[in-house]
């Protein structure tokens, strides 16, 4: 179990540090964690994006808690099957998605881009 978890840390430490380097400098005032499991009622989620996105940060954000991005590592798997190479893609993807929610684009045009 903890070899699972800790190669899923990983994963998720590559998916992050690939980003491209003008994202890599705007990642400001946010976290990314690893949980086992999404909030109840959820079982199929993810990944999820908590905060306000850099589109709506005015002049006077300063102060706040962190922006969150969690992880749901038995999700990912599960979705991934015991593949190795998808595993490490829907890290990815996940990675990207809830990147995208912090610098404010929406389920709504991420599936408009392909990558909902």
């Amino acid at each position: 179990m903890r070899d699972r978890r800790e190669r899923f840390e990983i994963l998720v430490g590559e998916a992050v540090d690939s980003l491209p380097n003008w994202v890599q400098q705007r990642l400001d005032n946010v976290e990314v964690l690893i949980e086992d499991d999404p909030p109840p009622g959820r079982r199929d989620l993810l990944g999820l994006y908590e905060g306000i996105p850099l589109t709506e940060r005015g002049m006077n954000y300063s102060g706040v808690l962190p922006d969150r991005i969690t992880l749901f590592r038995r999700t990912i798997e599960r979705e991934a099957g015991a593949d190795e190479t998808a595993l490490k893609e829907a890290v990815r993807d996940t990675v990207i998605h809830e990147f995208a929610h912090f610098f404010g684009i929406s389920d709504e045009r991420l599936e408009e881009l392909g990558r909902g």
